[in-house]
């Protein structure tokens, strides 16, 4: 089992993440990830960098860990076959270190650019031949494609991946995980309850994947903040309080999501998340995702006041007693 650690670009600005990288290698994670976003979740404590032009960086700055996104959408202002281009290119520069993970993303992405975002089952559709071309383009293809939404003419990769790099797509519900077992190489789902998770994500997308003969890769993250009450909780997830404000899968300006936010009781907020207050309360938090979930990849999200001290503590307290529970 592995064990990842998500580096927020709505939370941090490209340089401090950076950093956030270098010392989750040192601290003995095996994956760092990066979220994808143009426009964050709200408009005062935030960042929105271009989580591929950093990923060089940390390719650059790091030698062990794999990297992922966290997840990209190709589907509108990234044409899949820029997405396989800038998979492979970063799966290079790292030394064949990629985890490309997809979604298919919210109005706050594509709007503000131009771009229209229809309901799911259109998105769906999109993601299918997104999926066949980045696949193909990855394998080493001249791809004419012709498809009702997307199409490359003698589209080629010039520049492609050390070796095989996998496409895991990101999905909350039976329908998206089954798509996922028959479309892409693994999952990534949040957990909230573990059992619930297993029962209407990860058995679905299992079934789907085995019934195609393919191999099985599954990624399980959980958002935690740690915190010794909820003021310093309050301060700890401000950047992405919007994240929890209602519309926020339809809104465009983060302006909007915040002040919803803010409109609601922060208690409210602060329940959707899991708190804790120590090195003890986050090994009981991701303790499930270890020993009952069968995760191949658990994604540690911690919002603190201090990242870089917490990313230090979890490598030194709480990473050893997890690996000793997946033993």
């Amino acid at each position: 089992m592995k064990f990842a650690w998500l580096c927020s670009h709505e939370s941090y600005q490209p340089e401090d993440l950076v950093q956030q990288a270098v010392a989750a290698e040192e601290a003995g994670f095996d994956v760092v990830l990066g979220s994808d976003h143009f426009h964050p979740w709200v408009d005062d404590t935030s960042a929105a960098a271009f989580v591929w032009s950093w990923l060089g960086a940390v390719a650059a700055r790091t030698a062990r860990v794999q990297l992922g996104t966290a997840v990209t959408c190709p589907l509108f202002h990234y044409h899949p076959g820029l997405v396989a281009q800038m998979a492979a290119t970063t799966d290079r520069l790292s030394g064949g270190r990629l985890l490309l993970g997809v979604g298919t993303g919210e109005a706050l992405n594509e709007r503000p650019l131009g771009y229209p975002f229809p309901g799911y089952a259109e998105r769906q559709a999109r993601m299918q031949e997104a999926l066949e071309i980045i696949h193909r383009l990855l394998a080493g293809e001249k791809l004419t494609f012709d498809g009702e939404y997307y199409t490359t003419t003698t589209a080629k990769l010039y520049s492609p991946p050390v070796g095989d790099l996998p496409v895991l797509m990101a999905a909350g519900g039976a329908k998206s995980a089954e798509f996922a077992g028959t479309y892409a190489d693994g999952l990534i789902t949040s957990v909230k309850d573990p059992a619930d998770t297993v029962a209407k994500v990860i058995e679905p997308y299992r079934r789907a994947a085995a019934a195609r003969g393919a191999g099985q890769l599954v990624l399980a993250t959980r958002w935690t903040v740690l915190a010794d009450g909820p003021s310093e909780a309050w301060r700890a997830l401000s950047s992405l309080r919007g994240m929890r404000a209602p519309g926020r899968l339809e809104a465009t300006d983060p302006a909007e999501l915040r002040i919803r936010a803010d409109e609601m009781d922060p208690q409210e907020v602060l329940a959707s998340y899991a708190m804790v207050q120590d090195a003890a309360g986050l090994i009981e938090a991701y303790r499930p995702l270890v020993a009952d979930v069968g995760a191949d990849i658990v994604s540690v999200q911690v919002l603190s006041a201090d990242p870089m001290a917490t990313i230090e503590m979890i490598g030194k307290e709480v990473l050893p007693q997890l690996r000793a529970v997946a033993s």
